[in-house]
C-alpha cells in the first residue's frame, strides 16, 4: 500500500475494462490518478502532459497496442515501467515483451495480480533510480577527488612498506620536473639529497610503529633541471587499512618559502632601522602587559629614557582615569575581538600627560599569544584642535538661541516701553503714579540692556564700523580704566607705537576692552597688575593650523592680562556662553564675556585665551589690521527735535498685538489715521477694500505666512504712492536675508520709543 499518488496511464478501447483495472489498483491500496487513451496520438499527449508513474496497456486495440506503447514509451519517457494488461497472451508473446523493455504482463482473467505488480513495479522503479542517484553520487565524488588531488598545488603519493611508489598525483613533476609514470616502481626517495637520506629512515621507522599518527619533514629534492628543491613531506601509516593500504606522503615545494625567509632575514636590519627612525611610538608587551621593546621616539615624546621603562607594566605609564579603556584594549587585543585605535592620557618625564592614539596586535606562535605589538600616535594637538572646533560649534549655537530669543524678548519690551512712555505723557509732573511709570521705564531699559548683549553675543546687533587708530581709542579709555579699576590694581599700557588700525564699532570696541577690564578687576580682590597692549602680527598659516579658528594674515593684537586668580579648564570650556558666571549670586549676569565674543567674531577677529589657576589670565584679541586711514570722529550730537504731528493714514501690520497696539496709540496720539492688521494677508485685504488713500505700511519684518518685505511688494504694487517703513526685533544678518537693508529701505528697530516711531514715520512721509 502506497499513501503517494500514483499517476497511472491506461491504454484500453474497452471502458469497463479501464474501470476494472482501476478497482483493482484501488482495492490494492494504490492511490492512483488514471488517464485512458486508445490512440497513438492521445498516447503521445498524455507522455508529455499526464507524465504517467506507470503504462498499462492492452495487448491489441484496434489501431494501436502494445509493442507500439512499448516501444514510444522506452523513447519519449524511459525509465517509466510499462506493464501489459490482455485477455490472453502466450508464454512467447509474453516473454518478447519482456526482452523489449516490458516490467511485466498480467492477464485480465488474472487481475488480482495488477496491483501487487504494479507496486512491484513502482517499487523496483524508485529502487533504480535511488541506485542511479546514488551511482551518480559516487561518481561526481571520484571526479572531485581527482580534481581535488590532480589540480592541488601539493602532491600526494601512496608508498609502499619498502619506499616503493605506487602512486603519485600529476603535481609531483611541477614539483620535481618528472612525470608521474616515470616515477612509480622506484624507491619513492631515489631523487632526495644524501645528506637528507638518514632523517627519511628514521622518519618512515617512527610512522611504521604508530599508524595514523603523521611525521613531517623538510628535504632537498634534485629537481630535473638540475637545481635542489626544498620540499616539505607529511607522511602518514595507512598501510592497514583495506581502502589504501599504503604510506601516504604529501608533497610541498617550500622554496620560496625558504627564499622569503631568508629575505625577510636581510630585511629585519632595515626594518629596523625604519622602527627606530618613525615618530610614532612603537611598542611590544609581554601577554601580561609587561613592556618589553620601545623605539626611540617614545624619548622624544615623553621624555623617559627606554631602559627605564623596559620590563615594567605599561599601565604604570597611563593617567589614573584613563586606565580602565587602556586596559579595556588589551583585553580586546589578548582576546582577539576587534580592536579599534584607542585614546589615552600617558604620563610624560616633565610632570605632564600627552594624549595617544594607541593600536595594538596580538602576535601568536602555533595558536598561543606571545606578544602584542602595538603603534602610539601623539594626537595631543589634534585633540585640542577638535575640541576648539566643537567649543565653536557650541558657541555658534547658542548665538543663534540667543538672537531668537532677543527677537521675542524686543516685541515684549517694545510693548513695556511704549507704554510706559504713553503714561508718562499722560501723567503730570507733580502726579505720584509717576514715579512708579518711571521705574517701569528703567526696568525696561535694563532689559533692552541684557537684549543688546545677547545681540552682540549672537553677533546679530547692527554694528556702525569705522577705520579707528588702537592706540587712540585705548588712550582715550585709559583715565576712565584707571577710575574703574581702583587704587589696589597696578594698570600699565604698553603700546607699540607701529600699531595699525582696524575697521570697528569704536563703542563696541570699547565696550569690549571695558568687560575686559572688569573681569580682571574682579578676579584681583586683593589687587594686583592689569597689563593693556598693542602690536601689529602676521599670523602664518602653520600658526592658524593649530590654533583654530584663526586665520592667517595681518592682524592688530590687543591683549589684556592679569595676575588674578586664573580659570580652571572646566571654566575656560563655558567662559563665553551666556548667562555663565563664576561670580556670587548678584555680582554679574554673565554676559560680559559673551558680549566680548560676540563683538570680536562679528568684526572678524578671534579670541585666544591663556589662563592657569593662581598665575593669572591674558586675553588676546586678534582684528584684521587695514591700510585704510582713520576716520574723524562726528561732533557732538544735537539733541533731536519734538517730532511733528500729521494727518495722513498709516497701515499698521504686526503679528504681536502688544506691539502693534502700542504703535496705533502713539500714532493716533500724533493725528494719523491708523488701520492695523495681525497678518500680511489680513493687509492686502484691508487695502483692497480700503477706499481712501494709505499714505505709509509700517510692518514687521519677519511674520507668519507672507513676510513684511513680499507685503510691501504687494501693497505699493496696488497704491505706488505708499511709504514703507520696515521693523523688527531680529537685527543685522536675520534682516538682511530678508532684503530690508537695502539702500533706500528705512528700518526701526525693536525696542523703540513712541518719539522714535513717531519721527521716523514723520520724516519717512515728508521726503
Amino acid at each position: 500500500m502506497t499513501s503517494a499518488l500514483v499517476r497511472v496511464l491506461i491504454v484500453e478501447d474497452v471502458p469497463d475494462d479501464a474501470a476494472l483495472i482501476e478497482q483493482e489498483l484501488r482495492r490494492a491500496g494504490v492511490n492512483a490518478a488514471t488517464r485512458r487513451v486508445e490512440s497513438e496520438r492521445a498516447y503521445r499527449e498524455a507522455l508529455r502532459t499526464f507524465a504517467p508513474d506507470i503504462i498499462l496497456t492492452d495487448h491489441s486495440l484496434p489501431t494501436f497496442g502494445a509493442a507500439a506503447a512499448l516501444r514510444i514509451a522506452l523513447v519519449e519517457s524511459p525509465g517509466t515501467p510499462v506493464m501489459i494488461v490482455t485477455g490472453s497472451l502466450d508464454e512467447e508473446t509474453a516473454a518478447e515483451y519482456i526482452k523489449a523493455g516490458a516490467a511485466d504482463y498480467v492477464v485480465k482473467h488474472h487481475l488480482e495480480r495488477l496491483g501487487p505488480a504494479v507496486l512491484r513495479a513502482f517499487d523496483l522503479r524508485r529502487a533504480r533510480e535511488e541506485q542511479a542517484r546514488a551511482e551518480e553520487a559516487r561518481r561526481q565524488g571520484e571526479e572531485r577527488f581527482r580534481a581535488l588531488i590532480e589540480h592541488a598545488a601539493d602532491a600526494v603519493a601512496l608508498v609502499a612498506s619498502d619506499g616503493t611508489l605506487l602512486f603519485a598525483s600529476s603535481p609531483i613533476a611541477r614539483l620535481l620536473g618528472v612525470a608521474p609514470a616515470d616515477l612509480v616502481g622506484h624507491h619513492a626517495f631515489d631523487r632526495v639529497h644524501s645528506d637528507d637520506l638518514p632523517r627519511v629512515a628514521a622518519v618512515l621507522d617512527a610512522i611504521t610503529r604508530s599508524p595514523g599518527t603523521p611525521a613531517a619533514l623538510e628535504l632537498r629534492w634534485h629537481h630535473a633541471d638540475g637545481s635542489w628543491r626544498y620540499i616539505e613531506a607529511v607522511a602518514v601509516n595507512r598501510l592497514t587499512e583495506p581502502a589504501v593500504g599504503a604510506i601516504v606522503v604529501n608533497f610541498r615545494d617550500v622554496s620560496e618559502r625558504r627564499t622569503a625567509e631568508a629575505a625577510l632575514r636581510e630585511s629585519e636590519e632595515r626594518f629596523r632601522t625604519l622602527v627606530e627612525g618613525v615618530r610614532d611610538i612603537i611598542f611590544a608587551l609581554s601577554p601580561e602587559g609587561t613592556i618589553t621593546s620601545l623605539n626611540p621616539a617614545f624619548e622624544t615624546i615623553t621624555g623617559w629614557r627606554r631602559d627605564e621603562w623596559v620590563g615594567r607594566p605599561f599601565e604604570r605609564l597611563v593617567h589614573a582615569e584613563d586606565l580602565p579603556l587602556a586596559l579595556e584594549l588589551l583585553g580586546r587585543v589578548v582576546r582577539g575581538e576587534l580592536r579599534p585605535a584607542s585614546q589615552f592620557r600617558v604620563g610624560t618625564a616633565r610632570a605632564d600627560y600627552r594624549i595617544g592614539e594607541f593600536a595594538a596586535t596580538p602576535l601568536l606562535h602555533e595558536g598561543r599569544l606571545v606578544s602584542i605589538l602595538g603603534i602610539g600616535r601623539d594626537v595631543t594637538e589634534r585633540v585640542q584642535l577638535e575640541q576648539q572646533l566643537r567649543q565653536a560649534q557650541k558657541m555658534e549655537a547658542i548665538g543663534r538661541l540667543a538672537g531668537g530669543i532677543a527677537h521675542d524678548f524686543n516685541n515684549i519690551l517694545t510693548a513695556i516701553t511704549g507704554y510706559a512712555d504713553l503714561l508718562l505723557e499722560d501723567l503730570g509732573s507733580t502726579d505720584p503714579r509717576r514715579q512708579d511709570a518711571d521705574e517701569i521705564h528703567k526696568a525696561a531699559d535694563r532689559a533692552a540692556g541684557l537684549t543688546r548683549q545677547l545681540l552682540a553675543f549672537s553677533r546679530q546687533q547692527v554694528l556702525q564700523p569705522t577705520v579707528i587708530e588702537v592706540n587712540a581709542l585705548v588712550s582715550d579709555l585709559e583715565k576712565m580704566l584707571r577710575r574703574l579699576l581702583g587704587e589696589d590694581v597696578d594698570f600699565n599700557t604698553r603700546l607699540s607705537p607701529t600699531t595699525g588700525r582696524v575697521k570697528v564699532d569704536p563703542g563696541q570696541l570699547e565696550q569690549v576692552i571695558m568687560n575686559l577690564a572688569v573681569n580682571a578687576r574682579d578676579a584681583m580682590p586683593n589687587g594686583g597688575k592689569l597689563t593693556l597692549e598693542s602690536a601689529n602680527v602676521d599670523l602664518d598659516e602653520r600658526y592658524a593650523g593649530d590654533h583654530y579658528p584663526a586665520k592667517a594674515g595681518p592682524f592688530v593684537l590687543i591683549a589684556v592680562s592679569d595676575t588674578g586668580i586664573g580659570m580652571t579648564e572646566e571654566t575656560q570650556v563655558h567662559m563665553f556662553e551666556p548667562f555663565f558666571t563664576t561670580k556670587e549670586k548678584g555680582k554679574g549676569t554673565g554676559l560680559g564675556l559673551a558680549t566680548v565674543y560676540g563683538i570680536v567674531k562679528q568684526s572678524g577677529g578671534f579670541i585666544w585665551v591663556y589662563s592657569e589657576v593662581g598665575h593669572g589670565t591674558t586675553f588676546k584679541l586678534y582684528l584684521p589690521r587695514v591700510e585704510e586711514l582713520a576716520e574723524r570722529g562726528a561732533g557732538p550730537a544735537t539733541p533731536p527735535a519734538r517730532p511733528s504731528r500729521g494727518s495722513e493714514t498709516v497701515l499698521v501690520v504686526e503679528d504681536e498685538a502688544p506691539v502693534r497696539s502700542v504703535a496705533r496709540q502713539v500714532l493716533e496720539r500724533h493725528g494719523y489715521t491708523v488701520l492695523e492688521a495681525p497678518t500680511a494677508e489680513t493687509a492686502l485685504d484691508l487695502a483692497t477694500r480700503y477706499s481712501g488713500i494709505i499714505h505709509l505700511l509700517l510692518t514687521d519684518v519677519i511674520m507668519p505666512g507672507l513676510n513684511g518685505r513680499e507685503l510691501a511688494v504687494r501693497l505699493t504694487s496696488m497704491r505706488p504712492d505708499a511709504r514703507v517703513i520696515f521693523m523688527s526685533g531680529y537685527t543685522d544678518e536675520a534682516v538682511k536675508r530678508h532684503g530690508v537693508l537695502e539702500p533706500g529701505s528705512t528700518y526701526l528697530q525693536k525696542p523703540f520709543t513712541p518719539d522714535a516711531v513717531a519721527r521716523t514715520v514723520r520724516e519717512v512721509l515728508d521726503r
